[in-house]
């Protein structure tokens, strides 16, 4: 009879985007999307699910180490390309996407076992989640932090609003959070954003040495300290993560997150005045060509955006 809890070697895992590996006590998982600045896709959560569980079952495992490919990007967030083409379709996909993200977040905290962020890059938007959740952080000197929510149409909901104030303070995440401005290594590390900052050529020997440290502590005791050192990001978790969810779905249909994930996809800054102009004209900003209110009086469909001035049906001029 197989045994459930058996550990299983990293190579017996087929996985495409993120590379994962075990040795020495140190399980490492590699955000392997460098194309894209490590951004995650729902294929990269499934795969980081089964990667923290595994990581949590083995027992030869003390540290789990997350990093990205390469050396510009730790990881970007969320698949803009991949919200464009699912989630402004079918916002129902991103409740469920959001599901992954959740579950992923949430083994990847409770893992049991010490967390180190080794952050080789950028990390923007929803990447900063996985740097919060972790319980330490080591940046190589080139890093830049940046929070780009809200000029692409979103708002980092879930760990970056709650867990950020308590990591760096109050002021200091509205600023983050509100005027998305990048911040430095360094100034990552005068507010207690990450725990050291090296040249880049010294971060796997840092990160190492940190991982080699954590190794030797007791797992039941690391495993209850890990716990306890955790309520108060639970507690907002809890409080915030379902609610997020929703609406972020529900959200992902208005003009805001469809011009400034497009305007992110282009390269260009988004169009915030027209969203502002159309608002204050008495029009709608929530939907993309206003309410669905009119109706054709030649063919009788109903449903029609504010905003049409012919039926899209039959193409008669609406009254």
């Amino acid at each position: 009879m197989n045994d459930p809890y058996a550990r299983q070697p990293a190579s017996r895992f087929h996985l495409e985007e993120i590379l994962y590996e075990k040795k020495d006590g140190v399980a490492r998982v590699t955000l392997n999307r460098p194309e894209v600045y490590n951004a995650f896709s729902a294929q990269t959560l499934r795969e980081m699910v089964e990667a923290f569980r595994d990581a949590s079952w083995d027992d030869s495992v003390a540290v789990v180490v997350l990093t990205g490919a390469g050396d510009k990007a730790f990881c970007s967030g969320s698949d803009a390309k991949e919200f464009a083409q699912q989630f402004l379709r079918r916002p129902r996909n991103f409740w469920k996407y959001q599901g992954l993200l959740l579950e992923a977040l949430e083994l990847f905290r409770h893992v049991g076992k010490p967390t180190i962020a080794r952050l080789n890059g950028v990390v923007a938007g929803a990447g900063n989640d996985w740097n919060l959740a972790a319980d330490l952080a080591i940046a190589a000197d080139h890093v830049r932090f940046v929070q780009v929510g809200t000029r692409v149409g979103l708002v980092e909901a879930w760990g970056t609003t709650q867990w950020l104030p308590l990591v760096v303070g109050e002021r200091r995440a509205r600023e983050m959070l509100l005027k998305g401005e990048e911040i430095t290594a360094e100034q990552a590390l005068s507010w207690g954003l990450v725990n050291e900052v090296v040249p880049y050529k010294q971060l796997d020997r840092a990160v190492n040495a940190l991982a080699a440290r954590l190794v030797q502590n007791l797992p039941e005791c690391a495993r209850y300290a890990r716990q306890q050192l955790g309520f108060w990001k639970d507690l907002a978790w809890a409080m915030t993560a379902g609610h997020a969810r929703d609406w972020l779905t529900v959200h992902s249909t208005a003009w805001e997150p469809y011009e400034g994930v497009q305007a992110f996809i282009d390269k260009r800054p988004a169009d915030y005045k027209s969203i502002r102009s159309r608002a204050a004209a008495g029009g709608s900003s929530e939907s993309l060509w206003g309410a669905p209110t009119k109706k054709c009086e030649n063919c009788g469909a109903k449903g029609i955006p504010e905003g049409f001035d012919y039926c899209g049906k039959c193409g008669s001029k609406l009254q």
